[in-house]
């Protein structure tokens, strides 16, 4: 696993007091000190100033040390996707209720892939009295929580030192048990402030976080593992799951210990070798046509925590029941709740093991005899198993397997920039931080749970660059080359993220798959004109992104990025690929412009059309 303490050093305070805890922000500061937070992602602002002032010159900015972004999304999607990672939480701050406000996408993002962030925020004064005029009566809030409570695991506003020790122990601890998720504290701007009475007594910070685990009862493994062992078409859905190599091999044991075939899903991390002779198809962000089969076919299914269950269920089976019986292994229904419905459709399931997926397959391979498994093998990445590209709409077919000789020249689509970075990256251990929903899943098998970290979790545009900064920043020190690649319009809502990475020493590649469109949504309007028998020309209206071209290079220049492009021909794109390898191992940023053919494979196409009309 990464050294996640190998972070650049820089913007070190001089002249350090030193000493005790005096205000009430040095108690905040000294509780995520206490917490092992490592870092804190924050856009200032002046509600938390207090809290600025303990982390840089009680704590000296470091452990945690402060992390400048340019926008409050961007802080919160860098502390997610450190979670994807290391599974433990990054701190956020956000400034008051415009702070929030700017940070309520991110945060849902958070909850959606149910990973642990810890956001605190600020209020002007509680006490009317102590309000400077205008600007603290604008940004105090009645009851600022509100604005995220529906898709948090828990909020405070304490109004002591007391209790916000109390609250930041008990939020941290809520966001790392399982299911994880963000949680939001709320510091009120006199509290920090005002000295302290007398100093806080000591305290024994693990015993506040207990580590928890959730087990299923014996009983109904056993009971699961009979159904899994009678069966002829038993399948595995992989689900969410951890970044740990011992449960990926546990997974991988379980699955040829029954025989089970497997399939998996790019909207979460690796889950399982997608190479390996029990994964059913290529995985995509919908089950294409060969596993929506297998779901159909299956006489015993196991979804270890499957995102959307009920919805693949219902679209494998053509809007039918499922005649399989179903194992389902989740703890995301203590989550639901009526606001948001992200916890999908009710499943048909017929034997409910309330636990975390990772414990009940060690304890179904106990239960099948297979207690020592073999570990996970980092592969590095081998030019000779790349496929050759296979048909994408919109954009040309290339003769023969790629790998066999020069990419030919022309027009660019998704899978031969997949093939061409495959190229470049020969004899690298790669993460993918990040992938655009063209991507095409058989471009790049996943043999690590760290090879591919899965989508934004609330499915809306603009997260990607700080994702993948975050996931970059977790990866320091480790021996993996971290890349990402977004679409056009996700890249220009979150570009600004890049100049945290830049600033911090975080080194990154990031490809823009630029189809100079909103492709997704001129689908949809082809979908729409369709059925109402109207034109489907006109479908690219208030969709393309073009006239001007946007120079997605000079914005990341503009951010101190090394910029590539724009790459219009195949044949120049193993070179460039090449050159920004380089510039990432030479620890730096580097961001290169590919403009694609707008499309998707058929497989993808056939599988978004089945649950999108």
């Amino acid at each position: 696993m990464p050294d996640h303490t190998a972070a650049a050093s820089i913007e070190r305070p001089a002249s350090l007091p030193g000493g005790n805890a005096l205000f009430g922000s040095d108690v905040v500061a000294d509780v995520l000190r206490a917490l092992a937070i490592p870092f804190v992602a924050l856009n200032p602002g002046a509600s938390y100033r207090g809290l600025h002032d303990s982390l840089v010159n009680h704590l000296g900015n470091t452990m945690p040390q402060m992390l400048l972004c340019l926008h409050e999304e961007h802080a919160v999607a860098i502390a997610q996707c450190w979670a994807k990672v290391t599974g433990t939480p990054m701190a956020v701050v956000v400034h008051s209720n415009v702070g929030l406000f700017h940070a309520t996408m991110a945060i849902f993002n958070a909850w959606g892939d149910r990973m642990p962030v810890l956001v605190l925020g600020a209020t002007g004064p509680v006490d009317a009295a102590k309000r400077r005029p205008w600007i603290d009566w604008l940004h105090t809030a009645q009851d600022q929580g509100a604005l995220v409570r529906n898709y948090v695991k828990w909020d405070a506003q304490p109004a002591s030192p007391e209790a916000t020790r109390e609250a930041l122990l008990r939020a941290t601890w809520m966001a790392r048990t399982a299911p994880m998720g963000p949680v939001y504290v709320n510091l009120d701007a006199a509290l920090q402030e005002a000295p302290l009475v007398q100093p806080l007594p000591p305290l024994e910070t693990p015993r506040f976080v207990p580590g928890m685990t959730s087990a299923a009862p014996t009983d109904l493994v056993a009971k699961a593992v009979t159904m899994l062992r009678g069966a002829v078409r038993p399948l595995i859905l992989m689900g969410r799951v951890t970044r740990d190599p011992a449960a990926w091999s546990r997974r991988v044991a379980l699955a040829e210990a029954l025989g089970a075939r497997v399939a998996t899903d790019l909207k979460i991390g690796a889950a399982f070798p997608t190479d390996h002779r029990l994964h059913i198809a290529a995985p995509g962000t919908f089950a294409v046509p060969e596993t929506a089969r297998a779901i159909a076919e299956a006489d015993v299914i196991l979804s270890l925590d499957w995102v959307d269950l009920a919805g693949t269920l219902r679209a494998a089976c053509a809007g039918g029941m499922s005649a399989a019986r179903v194992i389902q292994v989740s703890l995301d229904h203590t989550l639901h709740n009526g606001w948001s419905m992200d916890h999908q459709g009710l499943p048909p399931v017929d034997l409910f093991l309330a636990a975390e997926p990772d414990p009940v397959v060690a304890s179904m391979l106990e239960r099948l005899g297979q207690g020592a498994v073999s570990p996970v093998v980092e592969t590095v990445v081998d030019v000779a198993d790349v496929p050759p590209v296979g048909p994408i709409l919109g954009g040309p077919v290339p003769a023969g397997p790629i790998a066999a000789g020069p990419i030919p020249a022309g027009p660019i689509n998704v899978p031969l920039l997949a093939a061409s970075l495959r190229r470049a990256v020969v004899g690298r251990r790669v993460s993918l931080l990040h992938l655009p929903i063209s991507w095409d899943g058989a471009s790049w098998p996943f043999r690590h749970p760290l090879d591919f970290l899965g989508g934004d979790g609330g499915a809306g545009i603009g997260a990607g660059p700080g994702i993948s900064v975050g996931a970059a920043l977790a990866l320091i020190g480790s021996d993996r080359l971290p890349v990402s690649i977004c679409g056009d319009g996700d890249f220009l809502m979150g570009v600004t993220a890049l100049w945290t990475a830049v600033h911090y020493r975080i080194p990154m590649l990031l490809i823009v798959a630029n189809n100079r469109s909103f492709f997704n949504d001129e689908l949809h309007q082809e979908r729409v004109a369709r059925m109402r028998g109207r034109p489907v020309e006109n479908r690219w209206i208030g969709q393309r992104i073009s006239d001007p071209d946007i120079d997605h290079a000079g914005l990341a220049r503009a951010q101190g990025a090394a910029g590539f492009g724009p790459v219009t021909d195949a044949a120049d794109l193993e070179a460039v690929f090449a050159g920004a390898v380089a510039v990432v191992q030479s620890g730096s940023v580097a961001i290169v412009d590919v403009h694609v053919t707008p499309g998707y494979t058929p497989a993808m196409t056939a599988a978004m059309t089945r649950v999108a009309d």
